[in-house]
């Protein structure tokens, strides 16, 4: 055994400790982070624009704090940018993690140096809770590759920023870097096309142990692989054995995974954002992510099916409920407050707390009220491909379809397959048959001759990097929605 490993395990033994402790106390750790979090943030102009002073509990907390969104945190957020301190936070952040979004344009998410060194810390537990889980140490010893954004920074005078996996990418510790890819100047390529092939060329030779990224770009990185050589990624890398992955469910790229490895590896789960690392796997036969409670973040829930009320339910963590839909509110040592991340989660278990990620919530498929979320099209496609084993996809996304001369309008997937299906009709009753097992209104609909069965639009290879390509989104931490209430997405793909 390697001293890495050798040291490793020591670590990760205790790092598995200090996690039962605050795991095995949930509401009274997340009522010390709100206080601890009040408390510092007492004399920012947002603490004194909402009394946190005068804040003693979590009922107060709600009545002085409303949910927000981006729009709603931006003239904070341009105070800063200005130069002003103790804004949202006491001082001045360390950087802006710059994201695009969808309606208000660029946004700019500060990470402070309490935020950003709890971004490491997940990170590396994550890891280590993961060779405590299974015993596998040796990757330690190999090379990592992260497929990721730039790490270069727009230098603003004020606040520089960039992307979060740029960011964090100069924060790597030091006893990793030696065993890191790829290097510094290819990381910093933008075009990913390019950066790829560059990749390609600077991991070949290595002894590449693990791999992470968005398993949509990682298969565009392995399919590369795989036309240049001839071989399986297992015969390439011999000792590759972990893969590492977030912001999407990996379930219908695994079947494809899987046959350009040439066997099976572990796969470990993680939920970073840039507001804030929320989640990650920490057992590898437990359904659902260990949300970290006693990482700078004071969770509220919102269920989803009220989320557009007037006065929709707003709960803590200890009125959660398994199975129920929620939006994901964070309050964060960033200097977010009563922020809605975007993002739905449901509980899978409550000792531990663990969280699945079931989508956007402006992310969904409703031309009929059917509310059809990510999760639910996410697992009727896993069921489906279980049961037609020869299909294989490499991305799909789904949009209704109601602009018809004649017949029922109906939901169109549209799926980029990895190989030619056999019977697309017979895979197509299969998904919609176990989307109605999922979503009751949906099934309402389709017996009531409302809408008909879905429809499955095959595209091209490559279909889903063109669309990508196109909008500036290739490669990098960017992902395609699983579905729409609009043909946007269809119609250009």
């Amino acid at each position: 055994m390697s001293i890495k490993s050798f040291f490793g395990k020591i670590i990760a033994n205790r790092d598995v400790v200090q996690t039962k402790k605050w795991s095995s106390n949930p509401l009274e750790t997340q009522q010390k982070v709100l206080l601890q979090l009040l408390k510092t943030a007492a004399n920012t102009a947002f603490g004194k624009d909402h009394c946190f002073s005068e804040i003693s509990n979590y009922e107060d907390f709600k009545t002085q704090v409303p949910v927000r969104d981006y729009e709603g945190l931006k003239p904070y957020i341009e105070r800063i940018k200005n130069g002003e301190q103790d804004i949202l936070w006491k001082g001045s952040p360390l950087y802006f993690a710059k994201t695009s979004g969808t309606t208000s344009g660029a946004k700019y998410i500060p990470l402070t140096k309490e935020s950003l060194a709890y971004q490491i810390k997940a990170a590396k537990s994550a890891l280590l809770h993961y060779i405590v889980d299974s015993g596998n140490h040796h990757f330690i010893n190999g090379k990592m590759i992260f497929l990721q954004g730039s790490p270069e920074l727009d230098m603003n005078p004020t606040v520089p920023n960039g992307r979060l996996s740029g960011i964090v990418a100069n924060f790597v510790p030091s006893y990793l870097q030696s065993n890191r890819l790829p290097s510094y100047k290819t990381n910093c390529i933008e075009d990913w096309e390019t950066k790829v092939e560059a990749i390609i060329e600077e991991t070949l030779p290595e002894d590449m142990r693990l791999i992470s990224g968005i398993p949509s770009w990682v298969q565009m990185y392995f399919e590369r692989l795989q036309a240049k050589t001839g071989k399986t990624i297992s015969e390439l890398f011999p000792n590759f054995s972990l893969f590492v992955f977030g912001g999407v469910n990996y379930e219908p790229y695994r079947k494809k995974f899987e046959e350009l490895i040439g066997k099976k590896v572990d796969s470990l789960e993680l939920y970073p954002a840039s507001e804030g690392f929320i989640a990650f796997q920490e057992k590898q036969d437990e359904k659902g992510l260990l949300l970290l409670l006693d990482y700078g973040i004071f969770y509220e829930f919102i269920p989803a099916d009220e989320f557009y009320d007037e006065n929709p339910t707003r709960i803590s963590l200890g009125e959660v409920k398994v199975g129920i839909n929620y939006v994901l509110i964070l309050n964060t040592n960033a200097g977010l407050w009563g922020y809605n991340i975007g993002d739905t989660v449901a509980f899978t278990s409550l000792e531990p707390y663990r969280i699945i990620v079931t989508g956007r919530i402006k992310h969904f498929t409703s031309a009929f009220g059917e509310h059809v979320i990510a999760k639910e099209v996410e697992e009727a496609i896993r069921l489906a491909m279980e049961q037609c084993t020869e299909v294989e996809l490499s991305e799909f996304t789904v949009a209704p379809q109601t602009e018809l001369e004649e017949g029922l309008p109906y939901h169109e997937w549209l799926i980029e397959f990895a190989t030619d299906a056999k019977d697309v009709a017979l895979f197509e009753k299969l998904i919609d048959e176990n989307l109605q097992a999922q979503n009751s209104y949906y099934k309402d609909l389709i017996e009531g001759k409302i809408l008909r069965q879905l429809k499955i639009t095959s595209l091209p290879k490559n279909a889903f990097h063109k669309y990508m390509k196109s909008q500036g989104k290739l490669g990098g931490q960017n992902k395609i929605p699983r579905l729409a209430n609009d043909r946007k997405i269809a119609d250009s793909l």
